[in-house]
């Protein structure tokens, strides 16, 4: 899991801002710049890293959403489940033959069957042997982005091509998510043997779904673009659209200054207040849809390795010295977003969060100072904790070019200015926090949300000491806050393990109030998903909360 349910209320308003938005772009005409060629152009608001999906410089989502679900091949996928609860739920793909099974018996076996058309873009099939090599390039390559569920596994045999068994030493209640979500299934035939990293990280020619990037390596033309056309030899329902093209364009208002002029036709913007009036009043020719059950969580990543954050008492004191229900109704008010997120689980799992071990955080400066001075820290002439003459100063780094996020750290500046805590700030571009500074912990505070890429409960991945990444490790791990509390490991390893859901949402529910009460990190909000496209695309088109909005893109049309 990649990480990264609202009151009734809010969700309720997303539910009615959708409708009425969709409904006052339903009639626009004009900016039909996607049909004219049968090209869609999608504003992106980050440039991936790199393209080798299993490498720790792939942490940016977009990279995920626009070449990871699809171009290659998974056995299962998320949805949101026509019940009441719209809960988000998994589903086999096209590349299995149906459910995969489960062995009776205290050992968890799970058989996997393919379907004998599925082919990679060289007409070659996908195999078992694809699952072994991806499952032993993940345990033993080099700089794995994560390892979490693949641990637990014994053995991946490959009795026949179309048959892959999977034997958990220990088991795993997220195993659908395995060869799924931010990873899918590599070709062995082209890759074993080879160096994984120098083929992928700038982009690669094969595919094991509806699309490939165009022309290979040059489907990825740096600082400008991804572009992806058909795969022709894809066994499931062709694309019609001839061609997308994602252009790389990191300033939000940028990109709705962009659509507005018809150079793109898709947007997945970060939510920005200076556009609130306008979404909120329809765009003309366009269809908006808006969600606040997500699986983002947007939040203050805490460096618990570096000064100050190091010290649990100080951690504790950075969430005393925040308002964060008006920081969090300044920037989402508009959208029917007032409160501030409390748990790391995102909203589409919010059955297993516990808000208590957040919700007593709130500004209370007395309750900082008691702390500070706990902790032999005294307030100096210049307002700012300090000692042994080390004034309490940290930078917080944030992605460039997002106006919202760049608002948010001035609110914060002014907040730890009051608190008596200096606060620097730097803008990264997100391949550079994402790949660079998060893994190799090149940072004190980070702003940024983390996005999970499944329907379950899985907090060890970011904050399970096992993950932390090390030279050791070849810095492989997504406990990017170096996160070690004493207890965690032991109940968020349970959480993974543990099949029965009731037992799951009480080991999840103590996690919750153990990573509160050791203040590693503070969450703001569920960072609500705003989808924008011009009314010349049709089809099902939906934000999909785990896998992002173009992952079934190969069902979408044009009309020009």
């Amino acid at each position: 899991m990649k990480l990264r349910k609202y009151v009734v209320t809010t969700v309720a308003l997303f539910a009615l801002l959708s409708m009425s938005l969709a409904a006052c772009g339903s009639n626009g005409s004009n900016g039909n710049s996607a049909a004219a060629d049968g090209t869609l152009v999608v504003g992106a608001d980050q440039e991936p890293d790199c393209l080798d999906w299993l490498a720790t410089c792939s942490g940016a989502s977009w990279g995920t959403y626009a070449a990871l679900v699809t171009t290659l091949p998974q056995p299962y996928e998320t949805y949101a489940s026509d019940s009441d609860s719209g809960a988000y739920v998994y589903a086999p793909t096209g590349l299995l033959a149906g459910e995969a099974t489960v062995a009776p018996g205290s050992q968890q076996i799970i058989t996997y069957k393919l379907n004998p058309a599925a082919v990679w873009s060289d007409g070659v099939a996908i195999t078992s042997a694809d699952f072994k090599y991806t499952f032993d390039q993940i345990m033993s390559g080099e700089d794995i982005y994560d390892t979490t569920g693949y641990a637990n596994v014994e053995s991946v045999a490959t009795p026949d091509p179309q048959t892959v068994v999977v034997s958990f030493k220990d088991s795993y209640a997220g195993w659908k998510g395995l060869f799924s979500g931010g990873y899918g299934v590599l070709p062995s035939h082209l890759l074993e043997g080879k160096n994984r990293n120098a083929i992928m990280k700038d982009g690669y020619s094969f595919s094991g779904g509806p699309w490939k990037l165009d022309g290979g390596k040059s489907g990825w033309e740096k600082g400008v673009s991804i572009t992806l056309v058909p795969n022709e030899n894809y066994w499931g329902t062709k694309p019609s659209i001839k061609k997308v093209v994602f252009r790389f364009i990191t300033d939000t208002s940028a990109q709705f200054q962009a659509f507005k002029a018809g150079e793109v036709d898709f947007l997945y913007p970060q939510p920005q207040p200076d556009w609130f009036p306008a979404v909120k009043g329809g765009i003309e020719g366009a269809t908006i849809k808006a969600t606040a059950d997500t699986s983002s969580v947007e939040a203050l990543w805490l460096n618990n390795s570096k000064p100050p954050f190091d010290n649990e008492s100080v951690r504790k004191a950075i969430a005393y010295s925040l308002d964060r229900d008006a920081i969090v109704k300044r920037l989402f008010g508009p959208l029917g977003v007032n409160k501030a997120w409390q748990s790391f689980n995102p909203p589409i799992v919010a059955a297993y969060a516990d808000p208590a071990g957040f919700s007593g955080y709130t500004l209370d400066l007395a309750k900082v100072a008691e702390l500070m001075t706990s902790q032999g820290y005294a307030k100096g002439s210049d307002g700012y904790w300090a000692r042994d003459g080390v004034k309490a100063s940290f930078t917080l780094k944030t992605t460039v070019g997002n106006k919202r996020r760049e608002l948010t750290a001035q609110i914060l500046q002014a907040a730890f200015k009051t608190a008596g805590f200096e606060m620097k700030i730097k803008t990264e571009d997100a391949g550079v926090l994402f790949g660079e500074s998060g893994p190799t912990g090149d940072y004190e505070m980070a702003l940024y949300a983390q996005v999970a890429t499944g329907p379950e409960p899985g907090n060890c991945s970011i904050f399970c000491s096992v993950n932390i990444p090390t030279e050791a490790n070849g810095n492989s791990g997504n406990n990017w806050t170096r996160t070690n509390v004493s207890g965690l490991d032991d109940l968020l390893q349970a959480l993974d393990v543990e099949i029965g859901n009731a037992k799951r949402i009480e080991i999840s529910k103590q996690a919750d109030l153990l990573i509160g009460l050791s203040a590693t990190s503070i969450p703001l909000d569920p960072l609500p998903n705003t989808v924008i496209y011009r009314n010349s695309v049709r089809g099902p088109v939906a934000d999909n909360a785990t896998m992002g909005p173009f992952w079934n893109m190969n069902l979408w049309t044009l009309k020009g």
